[in-house]
C-alpha cells in the first residue's frame, strides 16, 4: 500500500465502501464531463449547421464563378441581325455588314450564319425540314471582341446601318445586367441562409450551456462562493465548448468538402442528360477552386469560435443569477 503511496502521492481514506484515491484526482476531473449527453447532441447540432452553411456557400461560390465566366463570355461577342426587308437582297445586306464589322478596330473574328445553319438554330422550336425561305427568320452575324478593347459602339452602329439599314447591333447589355442581378440576388440569398444558421447555431449553444449550467450548477456555485472567479469558471466552459464546436465543424466542413470534391465526378454520371446539361449551365463544372476550400475551412473554424463565444456569454449571464 505504502508503494502505491510513493507512486501516485498521498493517498485520502474515503471510508470502507470506496477505494483510496489520489489527493490530486479530483483536480484532474473536468467541470463539466466531456462525455455527455447534451454535448454529443451539440456537436451533432454544430456538425449540421457547418454543414447547411459550407453547402450554401460552395454553391454560392459555384454560382458567382459560372455568372461570372457568362459575363465575360456574353460581354467578348456582338450579335448582328440582319432582317429580310422587301426590296433588298438579304444575301448582300448579310455581306455588308459583315464587312463592315471585319474592319472595326477590335474585332478579331466576324462568323456568318448561312442559311442552313439559321435553320439549324430554330430546330429545338420549329422541328427539322423546315424551309426557311418561307419564314421572314434574320440573318445572324455574331463577332468575337478581343479582350480588353472598348468598342466605339455608336461609329459601329451606325456604320453598318447605313450598308445594312435593316441590320441591329447588340452588345448584350441588358443581359449582362441580368446575370449580374441573379448574382447578387443570389448571395445575398447565401448570406441570408448564413445569417439564419448562425442565429441558429447561437441559440443551440446557448441552451446547451443551459443545460450543462443546470447539471453541474452545484459545482459551480461551490467554486463561485470559495472565490473562483467567473472568469476562472468561465474558461473551462469555454474551452468544453470550443472542443464541442471544433468537433462539429470538422464533422460538417468536412462532409461538406468531401461533397464539392467527389461533385464533380458525380456531375459527369449524368453528363448528357437534360438534368446533368441544366446543373452544367448553372454551376460550370462543379469544381469548387482551392480559396472554396479554404473559404469553408475557415468558416467552420468560425462556427466553432460563435459557439465558444455563446458558450461564455451565457455562462456569465448564469453566474450574475447565482450572484
Amino acid at each position: 500500500m505504502s508503494r502505491n503511496g510513493d507512486e501516485h502521492g498521498p493517498l485520502v481514506d474515503l471510508g470502507n465502501e470506496r477505494p483510496l484515491l489520489p489527493s490530486r484526482a479530483r483536480n484532474m476531473s473536468p467541470i463539466v464531463p466531456r462525455a455527455s449527453i447534451s454535448g454529443r447532441a451539440l456537436v451533432a447540432v454544430v456538425a449540421i449547421m457547418t454543414f447547411l452553411a459550407s453547402i450554401t456557400t460552395g454553391t454560392v461560390l459555384l454560382v458567382s464563378a459560372s455568372a461570372a465566366e457568362w459575363q465575360s463570355e456574353v460581354a467578348s461577342e456582338i450579335t448582328v441581325q440582319v432582317r429580310p426587308v422587301a426590296g433588298r437582297d438579304l444575301d448582300r445586306d448579310v455581306a455588308a455588314a459583315t464587312q463592315a464589322m471585319r474592319a472595326q478596330p477590335g474585332i478579331v473574328q466576324v462568323k456568318p450564319f448561312s442559311k442552313e445553319e439559321s435553320a439549324k438554330l430554330l430546330e429545338p422550336w420549329l422541328g427539322s425540314g423546315l424551309s426557311i425561305e418561307q419564314l421572314p427568320v434574320p440573318r445572324v452575324i455574331v463577332a468575337r471582341v478581343q479582350p480588353g478593347t472598348t468598342l466605339d459602339l455608336a461609329a459601329l452602329r451606325s456604320r453598318v446601318a447605313q450598308l445594312a439599314p435593316s441590320a441591329t447591333v447588340d452588345d448584350h447589355r441588358a443581359w449582362i445586367e441580368r446575370m449580374r442581378s441573379m448574382t447578387g440576388a443570389t448571395v445575398f440569398a447565401g448570406v441570408g441562409i448564413l445569417a439564419l444558421v448562425i442565429v441558429a447555431t447561437i441559440i443551440s449553444v446557448s441552451f446547451a450551456t443551459r443545460g450543462a449550467m443546470a447539471a453541474n450548477r452545484p459545482i459551480v456555485e461551490v467554486l463561485h462562493f470559495v472565490g473562483a472567479g467567473d472568469s476562472f469558471i468561465a474558461n473551462r466552459f469555454l474551452r468544453h465548448f470550443l472542443r464541442l464546436g471544433l468537433q462539429g465543424g470538422l464533422i460538417g466542413g468536412g462532409a461538406a468538402m468531401l461533397g464539392f470534391g467527389f461533385s464533380e465526378s458525380i456531375a459527369g454520371w449524368f453528363s448528357g442528360t437534360p438534368v446533368g446539361d441544366q446543373f452544367a449551365a448553372l454551376l460550370g463544372t462543379f469544381s469548387l477552386p482551392p480559396s472554396g476550400y479554404l473559404a469553408l475551412a475557415v468558416q467552420a473554424l468560425l462556427i466553432a469560435a460563435i459557439t465558444a463565444w455563446a458558450s461564455r456569454r451565457t455562462l456569465f449571464a448564469t453566474l450574475d443569477d447565482i450572484d
